[in-house]
C-alpha cells in the first residue's frame, strides 16, 4: 500500500487497518521466532507500513485540533 492509498482511507478505516496490520505483524514475528521465515525482510516492510499508517493518523489528529 502506498502513502497515497493510505491518505484516501477514512479515519475509521485507517484505525481498523492499523489494528489488523499490527495483529498480522505480531503473528508473523511469533512464527518467525519458532521457524525462520523464507523472507525475513517482509517483517521489516510490514513494520514500516504500520509506521506510515500511524504517522498519517497522527497528522490527522494534529490537523483537527
Amino acid at each position: 500500500m502506498k502513502i497515497a492509498e493510505i491518505r484516501e482511507l477514512s479515519t475509521a478505516e485507517l484505525t481498523e487497518r492499523i489494528n489488523a496490520e499490527v495483529a498480522a505483524y505480531e503473528q508473523k514475528v511469533i512464527n518467525h521466532s519458532i521457524t525462520p521465515s523464507e523472507n525475513p525482510a517482509q517483517i521489516k516492510q510490514q513494520r514500516r507500513m504500520i509506521a506510515r499508517m500511524k504517522t498519517e493518523l497522527r497528522q490527522r489528529e494534529l490537523n483537527n485540533k
